[in-house]
């Protein structure tokens, strides 16, 4: 029985035991499964890599040396960058009072100066930018960034505004000899204004090559190659372009978010525009005529000479050179006298009363017979189609090459009229009668 009661009361002082060393052990670790410990919350601490808050680092290195570095770390980059200028403008602020308390005013050399400080804190203000726009770019917080950024022009903006004539004098010469300022910027402009011209002349010969591409695939209308080839034109001269500007580290993202903004102004703005643009890409697509087609549209009728996203132009028999808006061209019923091969030519004749039709039409069947243009198949047809007030008249249908139509219409017409004559049928006209009355 007392072997029981000792067994049960060690176990229990073994218990009691337990609990305790157990207690001791969350009081020993406690703060480190608990809250975190200074120490702890320093190692926890993001930090950037050593070197990126010097202010003589150079620039390009200094970009390059950004790209890996996380939100984050840029987080922390950014706040340290902040307390650099914030000195550097201090520094630039002691300068300026102390040289205008002099009796004289700032000399030459307070000046040339507080133009040094500036400089200073201007090279400081680019990487301070490079860091906080990187942030934002990798998706940092936006007031953090934002309020960075008006930091910075916050001070620009006031400074200049209230800088002497003589120190904003030194600042724009020192800042036009300056490696980072006026000559980086010629630098830029230089190699833009190369590289357009190079684009030009690149996008010409893919062009001219795609041209040569087009003409191979069957079933292409030249308005559609030209249409195409002009596309690529445009598109390799604003691809090179956006291209070489993020090459300099122009940022380009912005400009699709302006071309979307203008685009949905414009849209209301240019509506007619719109509407022969959309009414150029049917004509283009569907290509009812192509270039060199006689046609007639938009009340209009000559031969096309070129299609445009937004104009066809047509040069009439008379060699007039007419634009018409593509709207009223595909808005319109448009009749293309040479997309087929073949056309048929009417001419009309009227013979006297008095004449033998059939002679007639056999002398028309003969002079038909005698051109090596008028077609065999389909065969020339020649009618009595009227009986009007001073004429019988006769219809002559005749098939012929398209390119040949004009040429043989006014050959046909002339010689039909001497082979008349020759062969005594008159063609008569409308003949007034007077009446004279006895007085």
């Amino acid at each position: 029985m007392q072997s029981a009661i000792l067994t049960i009361l060690l176990k229990r002082l073994a218990m009691l035991a337990g609990v305790i060393l157990f207690a001791a052990t969350l009081l020993s670790v406690g703060p480190a499964m608990g809250q975190p410990s200074d120490t702890a919350t320093e190692e926890a601490e993001v930090t950037f890599p050593a070197g990126l808050d010097d202010p003589n680092v150079e620039l390009e290195e200094f970009f390059l040396r950004l790209l890996p570095l996380t939100a984050a770390e840029l987080s922390a980059l950014a706040a340290r960058w902040q307390e650099i200028v914030r000195g550097q403008t201090d520094a630039v602020v002691e300068a300026t009072i102390e040289s205008q308390k002099k009796p004289g005013g700032p000399t030459q050399e307070d000046v040339d100066g507080i133009v040094e400080l500036t400089q200073q804190r201007g090279a400081g203000f680019d990487r301070f930018s490079a860091v906080f726009n990187g942030l934002e770019k990798k998706g940092g917080d936006e007031a953090e960034v934002a309020a960075y950024r008006a930091y910075r022009n916050a001070i620009v903006v006031e400074e200049k505004q209230r800088a002497s004539f003589r120190t904003l004098a030194g600042q724009a010469i020192e800042w036009l000899w300056d490696a980072d300022g006026g000559i980086e910027v010629a630098r830029n402009v230089g190699v833009v204004a190369i590289a357009v011209l190079g684009l030009f002349l690149l996008a010409r010969l893919i062009r001219a090559y795609a041209r040569r591409l087009f003409k191979r695939i069957p079933n292409l209308s030249k308005l559609l190659q030209s249409f195409l080839a002009m596309v690529i034109y445009w598109l390799t001269i604003a691809v090179g372009l956006m291209v070489v500007l993020s090459a300099l580290g122009v940022d380009v993202t912005p400009l699709f978010a302006l071309i979307g903004g203008a685009s949905f102004v414009l849209a209301f703005a240019m509506q007619d525009t719109l509407g022969n643009l959309a009414s150029g890409m049917m004509i283009m697509l569907n290509h009812p005529f192509d270039e060199g087609d006689y046609i007639t549209a938009g009340g209009t009728a000559g031969t096309v000479r070129s299609v445009s996203i937004v104009s066809t132009t047509v040069v009439t028999p008379d060699n007039q050179i007419i634009v018409i808006p593509n709207s009223m061209v595909w808005g319109d019923v448009i009749v293309n006298a040479t997309a087929s091969e073949l056309r048929r030519v009417d001419l009309l004749f009227g013979i006297d009363y008095a004449d033998d039709p059939d002679q007639a039409m056999q002398v028309i069947l003969d002079v038909a017979a005698s051109d090596e243009r008028v077609l065999k198949d389909p065969e020339p047809w020649v009618r009595v189609t009227n009986l009007g007030d001073s004429s019988v008249d006769l219809t002559a249908r005749l098939w012929c090459k398209a390119e040949d139509y004009w040429e043989l219409k006014f050959a046909l017409t002339k010689e039909v009229k001497a082979a008349f004559d020759a062969n005594g049928i008159s063609i008569p006209y409308p003949h007034s009668v007077e009446i004279n009355k006895a007085g």
